[in-house]
């Protein structure tokens, strides 16, 4: 897959737009006027939501992005304008003369949404042609477009517009709403998540991928669409092409807070990737995983470059921080995990019952080779932290020892910053020889060692290795 999204590629959204806001505090004690929770107010918060929250995925990518939309004449426009144009989206807005800028305000209380109050109106009956013209406009140096659809008027008639995009040659990606998506015939992708297939199709669920696959690919081929992405939960995506199998991948999830604009950060980051040449398959890919993280995060967020392809120590401590403030257990571990095997992937996954989010301290590769002499690692920096990623059990991975600190091959700095709730090892350790041990509970916390299997250890796999090449060699002579 590019580890690279371009930063020159123009992508032009046009949806519903709308103003996310939040109110935040505790909720400790039942109102003497009715039964029901006082919410004392601590905070509160804006942020983009609809399709400005897909302008905003993709300006946090880097892209370069222009956002079309209706807002009211009201406070609740300047202030969404001036979010998204601090994060670097272009905005072109038309001002309805009938409706007001959508604003969903939530509350909420220990991270749990109390209640949601919705402000809003229908685009439907305002003037379109103001917007069939900036969207001409914009066409022509575009290199996609986003049709954000959430059923608030400003897709009415969005056959003119998808007509207008295939004229120009620019691919169109829509995520869907309603039961009719032979309204979004001709555009070359549709992003329904699964409930919303269900409803559009008829899909009854039955036993296997096989099913779902005949079913999707007789409705894709009923309402014209080039492809359909159906976005599943905890079940994953599934693609189904003109030509190509399905492809079904996985869930990149860990955890799940808030599936707040989940979809959105998939279109957004779909649009992204094709327009910087990456296939349609691993753009879903880099999708999921952008989904993936989102819906690890409580409200409407925005996925980085660092995110997605890996990020700095400094970026990693900045989240460990937030998700301490927010009340998680910190379990920290470290090792060179050169060959993952089964042995390393019980272990993280009992580190990992010990508290809320686990962080791993790797081992650069000049770090490996010193201590473990030439030829290791066998896998590279990159390589390992991709594969710890990749574990459920893991949610971050910070590299050490490529600075020129006489300790520079021990995690005791890394230590220091993370400040970990409780810090494990292997049982063939002992509390008092694990670095970092005396600052973590002179801080009050908690020194723990696991058990390992016994016969798997990275050095024991390669030395049968080395013993199975040198018998074969010897066979064959």
């Amino acid at each position: 897959m590019a580890t690279m999204l371009s930063t020159d590629r123009k992508i032009v959204i046009v949806g519903d737009a709308m103003l996310d806001r939040y109110l935040i505090g505790q909720a400790n004690r039942i109102s003497p006027e009715a039964p029901v929770p006082v919410l004392r107010v601590g905070s509160s918060r804006e942020v983009p939501g609809g399709a400005a929250n897909v302008a905003l995925n993709i300006a946090a990518l880097g892209g370069n992005v222009t956002l079309i939309c209706y807002v009211g004449d009201d406070p609740d426009a300047d202030c969404l304008v001036r979010i998204l144009q601090d994060a670097g989206v272009r905005c072109r807005f038309v001002t309805a003369l009938h409706s007001r800028t959508i604003v969903k305000l939530r509350a909420l209380s220990m991270h749990q949404q109390m209640l949601r109050l919705d402000f809003e109106d229908d685009f439907a009956c305002e003037d379109h042609a103001k917007l069939q013209e900036l969207i001409g406009e914009e066409l022509g140096d575009a290199h996609a477009l986003v049709l954000s659809d959430y059923a608030k008027g400003t897709l009415a008639d969005v056959a003119p517009i998808i007509a207008r995009a295939r004229e120009a040659g620019v691919p169109t990606i829509v995520d869907p709403k309603g039961s009719d998506f032979s309204r979004y015939a001709g555009a070359q992708i549709i992003t329904p998540n699964e409930s919303e297939f269900r409803q559009a199709s008829g899909y009854v669920a039955q036993e296997g991928d096989a099913a779902l696959e005949t079913h999707a690919r007789a409705f894709r081929d009923a309402v014209n669409v080039e492809n359909l992405l159906v976005t599943r939960g905890e079940r994953g995506m599934m693609l189904v092409r003109p030509t190509a199998p399905a492809r079904f991948i996985a869930t990149e999830a860990k955890d799940v807070f808030d599936v707040t604009g989940a979809g959105d950060t998939v279109i957004g980051v779909l649009a992204l990737g094709l327009a910087s040449d990456m296939s349609l398959v691993d753009a879903m890919v880099l999708a999921n995983r952008a989904a993936g993280i989102v819906v690890g995060r409580h409200g409407t967020a925005a996925v980085t470059h660092e995110d997605l392809f890996g990020g700095t120590a400094a970026d990693a401590v900045t989240e460990i921080r937030a998700a301490q403030r927010s009340g998680a257990r910190i379990v920290m571990t470290n090792g060179c995990f050169d060959v993952l095997h089964a042995g390393h992937v019980q272990y993280l996954e009992e580190a990992r019952k010990l508290g809320d989010r686990l962080v791993v301290a790797l081992n650069s590769d000049a770090s490996v080779g010193r201590l473990k002499g030439a030829g290791r690692p066998v896998n590279s920096f990159e390589h390992r932290r991709a594969v710890l990623m990749a574990l459920r059990a893991v949610d971050w991975v910070i590299g050490f020892g490529d600075d020129d600190d006489v300790d520079r091959d021990t995690p005791r700095a890394i230590i220091s910053r993370v400040a970990p709730d409780v810090l494990v090892k292997g049982a063939d350790y002992t509390i008092d020889t694990i670095v970092g041990a005396d600052e973590v509970m002179l801080r009050g916390g908690e020194v723990r060692t696991l058990d390992l299997v016994v016969g798997l250890s990275t050095t024991e796999l390669l030395r049968r290795q080395q013993t199975c090449d040198t018998s074969v060699k010897e066979f064959g002579q």
